[in-house]
C-alpha cells in the first residue's frame, strides 16, 4: 500500500515500510459512546484512512456493539489467554459488510464484556474493571500478530487499554515481539486513571517489579493511566493549553510530575470534528438548513428546539442551551447558583444524564420555571444536534476541559459558546469574537460572561458578524491528523533507538 502521509508529514518505520495504525479504545462511534472518547477516536482513525494509512481499531464486544453491527463475523479461531491464575477464552469479530474506513475489531470476553453497561450500572462501577479492561489490553496484544501482517504502531487510549504499554515492555514474550514497536498513548481524561486497590496486581497480572513509585504504584494503590504514561514511547494530550495545565500540580491530577518527566515526549494536539456530520447547511437531523451567508432559517430551529422541550416559541428571547455529561466537571454547579438562571427573562435546555443530584437539581428549576427551563434526561444524536442548531448561546462553565468537542460543535451552528477558558476550550474560542469565556470557576465569573454575551445579542448589528465568525472557523482534522503523524514519527524513531 502507499505510504500514508498526512500534510507534509510521511509515516514510514525504519525499514521503509509504512506501519499500521493500531488503535487500542474502550469507546468508539457508534458502537459505544459515553462521551467524547468515542468519537474522539473515530475522527481521528477516519481521517488517517483518508490520508493513506492502514487502520485498526480494536474494541471490546459490548452488548451495545450488536444495537449497530448485529451481523459480525468471526476472524479466525478463539484463543486463551493467561492473565493472573486465571484462563479466559477470547473470539475476534468483524462486521460482515463494514463500511469504509478504519477496520474495527471486537475482541469478545464474555465474562468481561456481555452486560447492560460500559463501565457500570445504576451509578456504580463494576468491582472487576480492572481485570476487565487488563484482559481486554492483554487480549490485543496477541490478536495483533494474528490479524495484521508486518509492523504496527500500537496507539492506546486512556486508563483502560494502557496497560498493553506495560505488558509488551515487561512480559518476556511480549517484549521480544514488540522490541521495534512504537508506542502513543492519548490521554482524553487525566480525571479517569484506573485506580485500584494492590490485590488487584495477581488479577491483572501485573509483575511485582512494575508496581512502584516509578511506574504502576500510587498512593498503595495500582494507578493504570500512571503505568502507561512510564511505559508509552510518546504521549498526547487532547488540547496546547491542557497540556501545560497537567504539568502543573493544580491541574494534573496528581500525575503532575510524571507528565512533566515526560519532557519532549508530552505533547498537547486539538481534537477535531466530522465538519460533514456538523454542517448545519446539510445536517438532515435539524428543522432548516441553514449558512453563514443566510442563517435565517436558525429562527425555524430555535422554535422547534423549544417546541421540543414544552417551552413557548418566543422568537426574540435569548436561548441558551447546554448538553453533555451532568456532572462536576462539567461546571453544573456553577450553573445552578447563578443568579441569572434563576431570574433572567430568557429560556435554558439542558440534554443529558449524569449524576443523580444534578438531574434532581435540573428537574426542580424545569418545575420552578416552566416557562424558562427544559430538561430532557435522555439524550439522543437527534436532539443533540437540534439543540446546537436552535440555540442562540451554548453553555460551557467547565470545571476543566482537556479538548471538549461541543464548544466546536456550538460554533459551527452559530450557537456562541458562553464558556471557561480551560484546556481546549482556551484553544478553540476566541473571547467577543466567536465566544464569551471567563476564568474564575464561580458563578459570579459566569453570570458577568452571560451578560456580555447579551448585551451583543440584543443589537443585532453585533451579534451578527460574531454568529459568522463563530460558523465559519474550521475544526476539522486535518491539522490535527498531520501533528498526530508528527508524533508516530517521533515514536518510531524512540523504537529504532531501542534496538
Amino acid at each position: 500500500m502507499p505510504t500514508p502521509s498526512f500534510g507534509s508529514t510521511v509515516v514510514r518505520a525504519p525499514e521503509g515500510e509504512a506501519p499500521t495504525i493500531v488503535h487500542l479504545t474502550s469507546e468508539y462511534s457508534p458502537f459505544a459512546r459515553t462521551g467524547g472518547l468515542a468519537e474522539a477516536v473515530m475522527g481521528l482513525a477516519n481521517y488517517q484512512v483518508k490520508g493513506g494509512a492502514n487502520v485498526v481499531v480494536f474494541m471490546p464486544l459490548y452488548r451495545t456493539v450488536r444495537d449497530h453491527a448485529p451481523d459480525l463475523a468471526p476472524l479466525g479461531r478463539p484463543i486463551q489467554i493467561d492473565l493472573g491464575f486465571r484462563r479466559e477464552e477470547v473470539r475476534f469479530f468483524r462486521e460482515v459488510q463494514p463500511p469504509a474506513g478504519p477496520k474495527v475489531v471486537f475482541v469478545d470476553i464474555p465474562s468481561a464484556f456481555r452486560r447492560a453497561g460500559l463501565y457500570g450500572e445504576d451509578g456504580r462501577d463494576y468491582p472487576d474493571n480492572a481485570r476487565r479492561f487488563a484482559l481486554f489490553s492483554r487480549a490485543v496484544l496477541d490478536g495483533i500478530p494474528r490479524l495484521i501482517a508486518g509492523p504496527v504502531l500500537v496507539h492506546a487510549h486512556d486508563w483502560h487499554s494502557s496497560l498493553a504499554l506495560m505488558y509488551l515492555r515487561s512480559y518476556d514474550e511480549l517484549k521480544e515481539r514488540y522490541a521495534a514497536t512504537p508506542t502513543v498513548l492519548s490521554v482524553h481524561n487525566a480525571g479517569y486513571q484506573g485506580h485500584f486497590p494492590a490485590s488487584m496486581l495477581n488479577e491483572c497480572g501485573i509483575p511485582p517489579e512494575v508496581y512502584t513509585f516509578r511506574h504502576l504504584e500510587w498512593y498503595d494503590r495500582i494507578n493504570f493511566l500512571k503505568g502507561g504514561l512510564t511505559f508509552a514511547d510518546m504521549v498526547v494530550t487532547v488540547s496546547p493549553t491542557h497540556a501545560e495545565e497537567l504539568r502543573t500540580p493544580g491541574g494534573g491530577f496528581g500525575l503532575h510530575e510524571v507528565f512533566q518527566w515526560l519532557g519532549h515526549r508530552f505533547t498537547g494536539i486539538t481534537n477535531g470534528i466530522d465538519q460533514e456530520l456538523w454542517n448545519p447547511a446539510t445536517d438532515d437531523q435539524i428543522t432548516a438548513h441553514y449558512t453563514r451567508k443566510n442563517p435565517s432559517n436558525k429562527a425555524k430551529c430555535k422554535a422547534a428546539l423549544q417546541r421540543s422541550f414544552g417551552l413557548p416559541q418566543r422568537k426574540h428571547v435569548p436561548l441558551f442551551g447546554l448538553t453533555g455529561r451532568m456532572v462536576v466537571q462539567k461546571g453544573l454547579d456553577l450553573i445552578l447558583h447563578s443568579h441569572a438562571i434563576w431570574k433572567l427573562d430568557a429560556q435554558f435546555v439542558f440534554l443529558g444524564a449524569g449524576e443523580a443530584k444534578y438531574e434532581r437539581a435540573l428537574m426542580l428549576l424545569a418545575k420552578a420555571r416552566p416557562q424558562h427551563v427544559g430538561v430532557q434526561l435522555n439524550f439522543t444524536d437527534r436532539l443533540e444536534h437540534r439543540l446546537m442548531a436552535g440555540a442562540d448561546m451554548f453553555l460551557m462553565p467547565s470545571q476543566y476541559e482537556p479538548c471538549g468537542l461541543t464548544q466546536m460543535r456550538a460554533q459551527r451552528y452559530g450557537s456562541l459558546p458562553i464558556a471557561r477558558r480551560v484546556g481546549g476550550i482556551a484553544d478553540t474560542v476566541q473571547d467577543d469574537t466567536t465566544g464569551f469565556l471567563f476564568d474564575e470557576f464561580d458563578s459570579a465569573a459566569l453570570d458577568r460572561a452571560m451578560s456580555r454575551a447579551l448585551s451583543r445579542f440584543a443589537d443585532p448589528v453585533d451579534w451578527a458578524p460574531r454568529m459568522r465568525a463563530a460558523m465559519q472557523q474550521d475544526f476539522g482534522w486535518e491539522r490535527s491528523a498531520e501533528r498526530y503523524a508528527q508524533v508516530y514519527q517521533q515514536a518510531i524513531e524512540i523504537a529504532a533507538s531501542r534496538r
